[in-house]
């Protein structure tokens, strides 16, 4: 889909392209130092090179580089990077009516290019999925012109982290620039009460674990969130109270 030209004309691909240019500046400083860090933990500039232009995911090398340069075992890498990424596992399951009409190929590329940010933007620019061939076109080309902009300015940014990690100095703090654009996808998602609680709950159990091993306490954070946050669910189904099967 990010391949037909016609998208690129289509009035929705510059709303896409303009939607993500305001978070671009962040992501943007977040991938600099990204590739700096990645070469500071002890990767050679190829396999930083490797890493900055084929995973596509800055939450979860935010959470593995530290573990590889602590020399931590390759499960635990895997683990982190496996739970850090468990949303998108809902982020695909509300995408999927969108998708469907698309080739196999063109749904995996779609997934791989779309970020939290991307996801936000879409389904609120595009609350139902469906609609005629126009709308669908409408849809493909505003998710083309904003996971566009995303890409260019985070693996852009992060080549060129791992080029200057020689001559960025670290106290830039550029890192924090990162922190402040999870920060907003943070509050774009959090919509509901339950959210709010688990964001409450994966924070506060991060930090009374903070002193665990190899940055176990951020799989300890999502796993009490994730059971904190079903046990509310099953406690507030219709019929509980009552005893009646779900």
């Amino acid at each position: 889909m990010f391949f037909k030209p016609a998208f690129y004309r289509h009035p929705e691909f510059q709303v896409g392209a303009l939607d993500a240019m305001a978070a671009a500046p962040g992501l943007a400083a977040w991938g600099l130092m990204m590739g700096v860090a990645m070469v500071e933990s002890g990767l050679s500039t190829f396999e930083a090179l490797l890493m900055g232009t084929t995973v596509f995911a800055g939450s979860s090398q935010l959470a593995a580089i530290p573990l590889i340069a602590a020399g931590a075992p390759m499960w635990v890498v895997l683990a982190t990077g496996f739970c850090v990424n468990l949303r998108f596992v809902v982020f695909s399951a509300h995408l999927r009516p969108y998708m469907m009409h698309l080739p196999l190929w063109q749904r995996l590329l779609t997934g791989y290019l779309t970020t939290d940010l991307s996801y936000v933007l879409f389904t609120r620019r595009f609350p139902h999925h469906g609609g005629d061939a126009a709308q669908l076109h409408a849809q493909q080309a505003y998710l083309a012109g904003n996971c566009g902009v995303n890409w260019v300015s985070w693996v852009g940014c992060t080549v060129l982290g791992v080029f200057l990690a020689d001559w960025v100095p670290p106290n830039w703090g550029l890192g924090f620039a990162g922190i402040m654009a999870l920060l907003g996808i943070l509050f774009s998602l959090a919509s509901s009460p339950l959210r709010w609680v688990s964001a409450g709950v994966a924070g506060a159990a991060a930090v009374a674990a903070y002193a665990l091993p190899l940055k176990l306490n951020i799989l300890l954070a999502i796993a009490a969130a994730v059971a904190l946050c079903l046990l509310l669910e099953a406690t507030h189904r219709p019929g509980a109270a009552e005893g009646a099967a779900p």
